[in-house]
């Protein structure tokens, strides 16, 4: 359809998974599910329900009649009844004990909790896949000298295996988190209306230890250890701002690796990943430009921004239960995953199949290598002797007019001519040069990335083997 507004989350950049999740199929038949558990349970603790009404239930609990439910909703202006009584038409003998004691939000926020875990299970599966990815970029090049920079601005050399490990130690800290909320994730269950349960206590004739049971075989049944302790009618929204956040955490961390991707494409030191037949400007021929990063600091920007939606929803609510929270969570989850999930995807393709130039890399630091043996040189030359305040100022002296003649002129960095030259070094081209062979610029880099690569991310990695192996898909 072209004459209607569709969401390019769904159209351009999430993944099929992640929308089935969130598809009408899954809400829908997960309502069904909890019906179905809600029956067996009451059963199963002595309401005057059969088997058969149960059967009943179950072998239409994937016929959904949209049409019909619809019709429903358009005239009593309430989607879990009309879905009630949709189940209901399928259900001649069973209907009349569908939602049994329970208020919409048994369907609604149950629902939600089980479709968050689920989303957050693909996200969890992306993230534990781009970990892997980029520390297999980390390995290869573990030893590959490049110019780090702070502000910016030339400073010592690093490693790209070394740059690598403060992406995936963001992305660790990511799923330090998630892998605690995915845990702690409990659901409603059976609260009634208030969340004091007293319309089962009146099915259950005042039996406390039966409403208290059901509320267990509920969660049972929906692969659950609990549910939450206390609620109102509705679960607590933070849970649903502590869920966003951890989404929020990983946009951050995917923003900063795509800034950082940015700029050595400028550099042209990485190339993303481009097809034989893409476009990169539609006026500039030449141009590769790093769209696939540029999409993920976009889409970064809005998981960011939408994760204050659920702190204001959380924040806003009325005692017991408010309805101003629904409009709000039925756009802000949804889209918040299927956002994450683009994110990791992209992710996972640049840091996979992107193009690394040492060659570019070798010509940067040896532009900016005479600045970055200073240091070396001056404390060779208060080895032998040297005042140190004299040399510093020397050097830093040296330094500027070195630096004016590049901008200025765009000649070459003749710092170290400069430094040759000048007696107060006292300095031969055989120590210089033994100086600049031996300066171990990159300091630990590279022991440090095979010290964090064994000691967390491979045992991270070993431990999360089964969900290794993914297929990414960018379509646009």
């Amino acid at each position: 359809m072209h004459d209607v507004y569709e969401n390019p989350l769904c159209v351009r950049y999430a993944s099929e998974e992640m929308k089935h999740v969130f598809s009408d199929d899954v809400k829908f038949k997960t309502w069904r599910r909890l019906w179905i558990a809600l029956a067996e349970a009451e059963r199963e603790l002595g309401l005057p329900i059969t088997e058969q009404q149960i059967a009943e239930l179950r072998a239409a609990a994937d016929d959904i009649d949209y049409d019909r439910a619809a019709a429903y909703e358009s005239e009593l202006r309430h989607d879990v009844m009309a879905h009630i009584r949709a189940y209901a038409d399928k259900c001649p003998t069973a209907g009349g004990i569908i939602h049994l004691g329970a208020t919409s939000c048994y369907v609604g926020d149950n629902t939600d909790i089980i479709v968050m875990r689920e989303a957050l299970r693909i996200v969890r599966r992306k993230l534990i896949n781009c970990i892997a990815a980029a520390a297999d970029f980390a390995e290869k090049h573990k030893d590959t000298p490049t110019l780090a920079y702070t502000h910016f601005q030339p400073a010592q050399p690093t490693t790209a295996g070394k740059r690598a490990t403060l992406w995936i130690n963001d992305l660790i800290s990511d799923l330090n988190r998630l892998d605690f909320e995915l845990s702690d994730l409990k659901l409603l269950g059976c609260k009634g209306t208030t969340g004091t349960a007293a319309s089962f206590l009146e099915l259950f004739g005042g039996d406390h230890e039966k409403v208290k049971k059901l509320d267990r075989l509920i969660a049972e049944k929906m692969g659950f250890e609990a549910t939450v302790p206390v609620s109102g009618q509705t679960y607590s929204r933070k849970v649903d701002y502590n869920v966003i956040s951890v989404l929020s955490g990983i946009a951050q961390s995917a923003a900063k690796f795509s800034n950082d991707i940015r700029l050595l494409s400028h550099l042209k030191e990485f190339d993303e990943p481009f097809e034989p037949g893409q476009v990169g400007s539609s006026a500039m021929a030449y141009k590769r430009n790093p769209m696939r990063s540029e999409r993920i600091a976009s889409l970064a920007r809005y998981v960011i921004t939408i994760a204050q939606s659920p702190a204001i929803t959380a924040a806003t609510q009325w005692f017991e239960r408010t309805l101003d929270d629904s409009a709000n969570r039925r756009i802000t989850i949804p889209e918040a995953f299927l956002a994450t999930d683009a994110i990791l995807s992209l992710y996972y393709n640049i840091i996979s199949n992107g193009t690394l130039y040492p060659n570019m890399m070798k010509r940067h630091l040896d532009e900016e290598m005479p600045f970055m043996a200073t240091e070396n040189i001056l404390m060779y030359c208060v080895s032998k002797g040297g005042n140190r305040q004299v040399l510093h100022e020397a050097i830093r002296r040296h330094s500027v007019a070195a630096a004016k003649k590049i901008k200025l002129e765009g000649g070459y960095n003749d710092l170290l001519d400069r430094i040759l030259g000048d007696p107060v070094f006292g300095l031969t081209k055989p120590e210089l040069d033994a100086i600049l062979m031996g300066g171990g610029f990159v300091g630990r880099a590279a022991g440090q990335t095979e010290e964090f690569l064994a000691e967390y991310v491979r045992p991270l990695l070993d431990a999360n083997r089964d969900e290794l192996g993914i297929k990414v898909d960018i379509r646009v």
